[in-house]
């Protein structure tokens, strides 16, 4: 797993820009990525891109029992968050349909907050969205709500299914405005090397050429744009077969 240095290095791209990298590096098909497949909101752009390590749990507000059943679930669910090193996201699976209370409050956020969480990606709820974001934890998630119902932990450190795609405890997790990543062990150890070349490989080759084409006719552009594609092409082979892969 990345270190948490190497965690603030990839916090210097978009989510967009680390999948281009991971695509040079995964032992996947690219487009069998585990990314958000259904719209996802970022409720607090403003606070930018998050890294951190998956801890998973699952919640049902809706169900009282869950409360009465193991009353020690929050004293457990935290002892696995404190098990996992920082920084953490919390990737929460909301049983219910309709969601009717969040897991996700201003207490919540910073309990998690001073237990290494930075962010949350949940597929149920969230309110208390101006005090989460004072506490420093970034939330993307299907929609906010008023009340908390009967939230608790139900579950934790189990595999969860949120906006179509699967997350695993441990998992890196790299989420922004656009959506989310979860990426497991075997594609991190390059990951960062190809995140930074990917990078600047479009810029040296693409964005150069198309920020300074002033002066330069349709057909003249057309022309010197193919090269360029060439020569991305060709850069990032030779980069990935000799370096990285």
């Amino acid at each position: 797993m990345l270190t948490y240095a190497q965690m603030l290095n990839l916090k210097r791209w978009n989510t967009p820009t680390v999948y281009n990298g991971w695509e040079r590096v995964t032992r996947l098909e690219r487009t069998q990525g585990r990314f958000n497949r259904m719209p996802v909101r970022d409720f607090m752009p403003q606070m930018g891109i998050m890294a951190g390590t998956a801890v998973t749990v699952v919640a049902q507000p809706s169900d009282p029992r869950h409360q009465r059943t193991n009353p020690d679930a929050q004293r457990e669910y935290m002892q696995y968050l404190a098990s996992v090193p920082g920084p953490k996201i919390v990737v929460v699976k909301d049983l219910d349909d309709p969601h009717i209370g969040s897991f996700w409050g201003e207490i919540n956020a910073n309990m998690h907050r001073v237990m290494g969480c930075v962010g949350t990606i949940t597929d149920g709820c969230v309110r208390d969205l101006d005090e989460m974001a004072n506490a420093g934890l970034h939330a993307l998630a299907k929609h906010a709500c008023v009340g908390h119902a009967y939230s608790t932990p139900v579950r934790w450190g189990c595999d969860v299914e949120v906006f179509g795609t699967t997350v695993r405890s441990g998992d890196l997790i790299h989420a922004d405005k656009h959506g989310f990543m979860a990426i497991d062990e075997a594609d991190c150890e390059n990951l960062l090397e190809a995140v930074r070349f990917m990078d600047a490989n479009e810029c040296d080759n693409l964005l150069a050429l198309s920020r300074n084409a002033a002066g330069m006719g349709l057909e003249e552009f057309i022309e010197a744009y193919a090269a360029a594609v060439a020569k991305f092409k060709s850069d990032a082979d030779e980069f990935f077969s000799g370096h990285v892969i």
